[in-house]
Parts: structure tokens; C-alpha cells; sequence
């Protein structure tokens, strides 16, 4: 990065969305005279890997680097930039790709072998902050509950063995499928039923968005943040609330003739309306330049 400014010192705007990790490029950015430089925060949290100290230490430092300070949700800016005034720009996707068709759903179905099980399912790296221990154990109860039920698990990460192991010992290897990493996720979502998501810690999760425009009953763990809700069937269970407790909440809320009658209550997440607030951010940036 310290290359890269170095040669193109026509750029006057830097823009860094690895959170803590950010203060390397912009400290980059600073020492070449970048006279704008952004760092937008996505967590609430730090991954519990091994570059976690490494991080906290450069998330204590990153308000030194940074002019101006962005955030995906209201909790994550608090985060991040401690004390510091923080604009907040919405996670916002294309929605047209993600809005309910039952007939891609028929399809996504047969393709994956499910024909009238109840599908849950679940998007994220196979990582700590995702919690797919937890998640397993919740589908494990929700089996005694419920007969006809698969679990999706999309997504790679460095505990993808170690979660494949938990499924096996707890005897669930025909119920679970680990689909790894897909292009297809907007397809996937109309395939489910109802979308779990029990980390430990979130911004303001693109997948909690997409799969309330995908018209899901959705189930957060009380660590995300409640600001990505827009949907009426979006709840959110304690963490600290055991896994048959979770099993409980959820098929007693999930109904599944109500998916197509699901309101969505906010469009702040809908690309079409989103993109002009960051366009008129920049825009107003460039006249300190």
C-alpha cells in the first residue's frame, strides 16, 4: 500500500472496510499525503483468532490514522471508534435478486435432493464468531421436535473439520449438508424455511438482510444487533439461552404458510434507495479536497 500511494498520488479519497485491520492501509494512506481516509467499521467484536491481540492493539490506534469514520450499523461504530462521531451507511444489497419465487424454489430443491423436509438453514465462514457449535446443537434439539428436518450449512472456514466432526458424533451426517462456498446463495435462501444465525457477534450481518428480503422467518442470537430487523417474523433469542430452549422458540414461532405474507416494514437496505446516501457522502467529501 505504501508502494501503491507512493506512484498514484492522484487518489485523494481512500475508503478501508477491515476494521481494525484498517489502520495499516490508512496509515499507509497517511504517510503519502491520501488527504481523505475512511474506515468503516462491519463488528461489534473481534474474532477470537490469532490475530487477535494484534488487532485490539490497532483497533486502539486506528482513530490516529483515520480522518473520517463510517460504520455499518450504530453498534459496530461505537466499536470501533470509540468516542468518536461516526456516520452509519446501511448494508445494502440488491434486492431483486433475493425477493421470495416459489418456482426457484421448487427447483433449488430438487436440485439438492430435499423434497418436503422442513429446510433450515445457515450462511457464514465456519468460524468462531459464527458459532456452529451452537448451531449445531440447536438442530440437534429442533430434531426431537420435528422429524422431516435438514440443516444447510453454507459457507468455509477454519472449523469446517472440526464442525463436520460434531455432526457426525451427534449422528446427524443425513440431516446436515455443508454446501461450501456458492454463488447460488440468493437461490439457496428460497429453498429454506427458516434462517438460524446464533453468533456471538455481528455489524449488521448482508446475510440477515438478504434472507429478510428472502421473505425467512429469521432467528439472531442476541448479539446482533436489532437494527438489521425489517421483517415480522425477525426474532431474536438470548445466547446465553440454552439449545432446546432454542429449538422450543423456533418451531413454535416458525410458521410455514406465512412466508409469502411476511411484511418487510423498512427499505433502508435496498440498494436502490442506499446508494445515494454514500454517492452524496463522497460527493461531500470532495469539497474539502
Amino acid at each position: 500500500m505504501k508502494k501503491f500511494f507512493k506512484e498514484h498520488p492522484e487518489y485523494k479519497i481512500m475508503h478501508s472496510h477491515i476494521d481494525p485491520m484498517s489502520y495499516l492501509p490508512l496509515k499507509a494512506g497517511m504517510k503519502n499525503g491520501v488527504p481523505i481516509r475512511i474506515a468503516h467499521s462491519h463488528n461489534t467484536s473481534i474474532d477470537k483468532d490469532m490475530k487477535y491481540w494484534l488487532k485490539m492493539y490497532y483497533r486502539e490506534r486506528i482513530t490516529g490514522v483515520a480522518t473520517d469514520f463510517l460504520a455499518c450499523g450504530d453498534e459496530a461504530g461505537k466499536f470501533l471508534f470509540k468516542g468518536k462521531d461516526f456516520k452509519v451507511i446501511p448494508n445494502a444489497i440488491d434486492k431483486s435478486a433475493f425477493i421470495f419465487d416459489n418456482e426457484v424454489r421448487k427447483e433449488k430443491r430438487k436440485m439438492l435432493g430435499i423434497t418436503d423436509e422442513v429446510v433450515f438453514g445457515h450462511i457464514g465462514r465456519l468460524s468462531y464468531q459464527k458459532n456452529h457449535r451452537f448451531l449445531i446443537e440447536i438442530f440437534s434439539e429442533i430434531t426431537k421436535l420435528m422429524n422431516n428436518v435438514i440443516l444447510l450449512v453454507i459457507g468455509v472456514g477454519e472449523k469446517e473439520q472440526e464442525i463436520k466432526q460434531l455432526v457426525h458424533e451427534k449422528g446427524l451426517d443425513a440431516r446436515v449438508k455443508f454446501l461450501g462456498k456458492r454463488t447460488d446463495v440468493n437461490e439457496l435462501y428460497q429453498a429454506m424455511d427458516a434462517f438460524v444465525m446464533p453468533s456471538f457477534f455481528e455489524g449488521v450481518p448482508v446475510v440477515g438482510v438478504e434472507a429478510q428480503f428472502s421473505k425467512l422467518p429469521c432467528f439472531f442470537s442476541d448479539r446482533v444487533p436489532k437494527e438489521v430487523a425489517f421483517c415480522e417474523n425477525t426474532y431474536f433469542i438470548p445466547l446465553d439461552a440454552a439449545a432446546d430452549e432454542w429449538a422450543k422458540i423456533i418451531t413454535e414461532k416458525m410458521n410455514l404458510t406465512s412466508r409469502e405474507n411476511n411484511v418487510i416494514q423498512d427499505n433502508k437496505y435496498d440498494i436502490e434507495e442506499s446508494y445515494i446516501t454514500l454517492q452524496n457522502y463522497y460527493l461531500d467529501l470532495a469539497q474539502r479536497l
